[in-house]
């Protein structure tokens, strides 16, 4: 007999105490993630970023403008909600080009420069900080709208940033092979 795995909602949340540990290591995840995400795009040259790979569906342009829209959408607008400043850090066409369901434009023409999609990864990175160092511990368990992992609250947007960052790292490693660039690890 197979056991399938509880729904983030039918699973208890934390409390308060294991929460903020959760947190914490959580961060330290997220950093460990970004640094990796980093060593990977600093070993990929800049014209090759809209390079897509034969039988690959994105390129690493794609990948890196979806990083920032997603951590834009885990830990500030699912932390503290929309801030009007928040338009012209993510501009609605670019979220939707480089959102969930996105589509990896195939030339750069009117796309952001590697150097800009970097600027902006960096930008909503340090925001992004900012908004976690803010953030008081009991608004972790506050209810929150998909996507999260385990649980359906603000810890479980933050649980699930540093997965999903690995996840895309791991596809920037596969495209660059696929370029045929060496391993960075």
């Amino acid at each position: 007999m197979s056991q399938t795995t509880p729904s983030p909602t039918d699973r208890p949340l934390p409390d308060l105490s294991d929460a903020i540990r959760m947190f914490e290591a959580a961060r330290g995840q997220i950093e460990f993630a970004r640094r990796y995400s980093l060593e990977l795009l600093e070993a990929t040259p800049m014209d090759r970023w809209y390079e897509m790979p034969a039988g690959a569906s994105s390129h690493v342009a794609w990948q890196v403008g979806h990083l920032a829209v997603s951590q834009y959408g885990l830990l500030m607008f699912r932390m503290r909600g929309r801030e009007p400043e928040d338009l012209k850090l993510i501009p609605g066409k670019f979220r939707k080009t480089y959102g969930r369901g996105g589509k990896p434009p195939e030339s750069p023409e009117g796309q952001p420069t590697p150097q800009e999609f970097l600027d902006k990864l960096n930008r909503v990175h340090e925001l992004s900080s900012q908004v976690l160092d803010q953030l008081d511990p009991a608004e972790l368990l506050v209810e929150i709208e998909m996507p999260y992992a385990v649980y359906p609250c603000k810890l479980g947007a933050v649980l699930f940033c540093p997965i999903h960052e690995g996840l895309h790292a791991g596809q920037i490693g596969v495209l660059r092979r696929g370029l045929g660039l060496e391993s960075v690890r």
